[in-house]
C-alpha cells in the first residue's frame, strides 16, 4: 500500500458562465414589437405626409362644419385672428354702382335710352365749355366741363402717339337743335328708319352735353360704320376708356341699345365707371346697372 496519499479529485471544470439563452417565445415576442414599432413608424410617416399635402379648404368653416382646423391662424379657428393672413389677403370692395345717379340729367352716369326720357326733356346743361378741337362745321365745339376736359386730353394724346388728328362731327346739341336733327332723320329716312339713327327730342344723349361723335383728318366714314375700321376708329375703341368715355352703342348689340352699331359715337362716363365697364367687359349702360333692353320707345 503506497504511502503516497491520494490527491483529491478535481471537481470537473463547468465552462464559463454564460447568458442564458432566450427562450423561443422570447425571440418571437421581440420581433413582434420591432416590426410592430416599424409599422407606427411607417403609418406615422404617411399621416403626416397626406396631412402636408392635403389643400386647408376654408370652406369647411363657412358650411358649418364641426372639425376644426389645426391651425389656430385660420380663418376657420374658433378664436378669430387679430389680423388676416398673409396667403388670404382681403378681397376690395366690390364697384359701387350708386355714386352717382342714372336718373338725374345732370349726373355723368345718367342713363338715356328709348325707355328713359331725360326729365325734363327740355334739360339743358349749366357747365357748357368750348373746346380748341377742330370740327366738320368750322364753329367752336361745346361740350359739359368734365367732358371737354376728358376730350382734348384724349384727342392731344392721339395725335401725339400717331401724328394723326380727330375731329368732331357732333357735340352738344339742345332740345331745339334735336327737334331739327330728328325731322331731318324722318323727312329723309321714315320714321322706323329714324328711330335706328336718331334719338326723338328729349331722348338724346348728345342733349346731355356728355355724348360727342367723332371722325377723322379728313373725314372719311363720318357717321358711318366703317369708321370702326379707320385708324381713329381703331385707336378710340381701344383707348377711350382710359379718358372716361365708352363707345355707347356697339356692334350687334342693337336689341339692347335701340340705336344701330355707332364706332362715331362716345359717351362721356368718368374714368372709374368707364375702366369698370372695359375690365369686366360689358359693353353698355342698360347691362351693366340691370336696365331693362330698350329696342323701341314706350307707345
Amino acid at each position: 500500500m503506497s504511502n503516497v496519499l491520494s490527491q483529491p479529485e478535481e471537481p470537473p471544470r463547468r465552462p464559463r458562465d454564460r447568458a442564458p439563452r432566450p427562450s423561443a417565445k422570447v425571440i418571437r415576442r421581440r420581433r413582434i414589437l420591432v416590426i410592430a414599432g416599424a409599422v407606427v413608424v411607417v403609418v406615422a410617416l404617411v399621416a403626416g405626409l397626406v396631412i402636408a399635402l392635403t389643400p386647408h379648404d376654408d370652406r369647411n368653416a363657412a358650411n358649418g362644419s364641426a372639425s376644426p382646423k389645426p391651425s389656430t391662424s385660420s380663418s376657420a379657428s374658433a378664436t378669430p385672428s387679430s389680423s388676416p393672413s398673409a396667403s388670404t389677403p382681403p378681397s376690395p370692395p366690390g364697384f359701387d354702382k350708386t355714386q352717382f345717379s342714372i336718373d338725374d340729367p345732370a349726373s355723368i352716369w345718367v342713363v338715356s335710352d328709348k325707355l328713359r326720357p331725360l326729365n325734363p326733356v327740355d334739360y339743358a346743361p349749366a357747365d357748357l365749355t368750348a373746346m380748341q378741337i377742330p370740327t366738320t362745321w368750322g364753329a367752336v365745339p361745346y361740350l359739359r366741363k368734365p367732358a371737354a376736359d376728358a376730350l382734348t386730353a384724349m384727342t392731344q394724346q392721339y395725335t401725339a402717339e400717331t401724328g394723326l388728328s380727330i375731329q368732331i362731327q357732333s357735340d352738344y346739341r339742345s332740345y331745339q337743335s334735336q327737334v331739327k336733327v330728328y325731322n331731318g332723320w324722318v323727312a329723309s329716312k321714315g320714321q322706323a328708319a329714324a328711330d335706328l339713327t336718331s334719338a326723338r327730342p328729349g331722348f338724346s344723349e348728345h342733349q346731355t352735353g356728355l355724348a360727342v361723335d367723332l371722325v377723322g383728318v379728313p373725314a372719311k366714314c363720318g357717321l358711318n360704320a366703317c369708321f370702326g375700321d379707320t385708324p381713329q376708329g381703331i385707336w378710340l375703341a381701344t383707348n377711350a376708356y382710359k379718358w372716361g368715355f365708352i363707345l355707347r352703342y356697339p356692334k350687334d348689340l342693337t336689341p339692347v341699345t335701340g340705336f344701330e352699331y355707332e364706332p362715331w359715337h362716345f359717351r362721356y362716363v368718368g374714368v372709374e365707371l368707364a375702366t369698370e365697364m372695359h375690365d369686366t367687359g360689358v359693353q353698355t349702360l342698360e347691362q351693366f346697372f340691370g336696365l331693362p333692353a330698350a329696342p323701341d320707345y314706350a307707345p
